[in-house]
């Protein structure tokens, strides 16, 4: 079975400018979560097309205080919510809520699971019966691509081809297989891959 991984931030849903701390980051709140442009026509072609849809999304703000686990579950409902008009549903969501300089103790650790490491995808797998072989990693970051190198699934970068980005691919030694500009470019250019794009409408 084949699946595509979603990062959330920055690829579902647009990310927040939290003006208090200064900082652009994922929405803390539920009244902050909007889903971005033709995500949920993305989604849904996805859907339609038999592979699976997993989000795979670090969320250190539980480590950090920002919000807490409940606020994430009430984020994550939004965001279900969200995607039915749409007739798009999500097969599951894994969270890292880790970071080894968190400010909650009980998060303050170096895990497994927040990319670039593999944990979460490696877990799906399990879960699912997964072959990462012949599945995909969509992400708005170099940690969602290594993360999806390590685990040998083919890679989509959100972004432009900046020259900064190139530098920082080049630091890494981390190479998308395509970068696009949006959610839907990438389900297109996965659909094409599998050869099945003419099938879906």
């Amino acid at each position: 079975m084949k699946a595509v991984f979603l990062d959330r931030d920055g690829v579902i849903n647009e990310l927040v400018y939290h003006q208090d701390s200064g900082v652009i980051d994922s929405p803390f709140t539920p009244g902050q979560f909007r889903l971005l442009p033709k995500v949920g026509e993305a989604i849904r072609l996805l859907n339609q097309s038999g592979l699976k849809v997993i989000v795979v999304s670090n969320q250190p703000g539980i480590a950090k205080n920002h919000f807490t686990e409940e606020t994430l579950a009430e984020i994550d409902e939004k965001m279900k919510q969200e995607l039915k008009p749409h007739e798009a549903s999500l097969d599951r969501v894994y969270y890292c809520y880790h970071h080894p300089e968190g400010q909650n103790p009980r998060y303050r650790v170096s895990c497994s699971c927040r990319k670039p490491k593999p944990g979460m995808l490696l877990q799906a797998a399990k879960d699912f019966d997964l072959d990462l072989a012949s599945s995909f990693v969509v992400g708005d970051n170099l940690t969602d691509v290594k993360a999806g190198e390590v685990s040998g699934c083919r890679t989509i970068l959100i972004g432009k081809k900046k020259c900064e980005l190139c530098h920082l691919m080049d630091e890494d030694n981390s190479r998308p297989d395509a970068i696009v500009d949006g959610l839907l470019q990438a389900v297109h250019t996965i659909l094409n891959w599998e050869g099945q794009h003419g099938n879906i409408h």
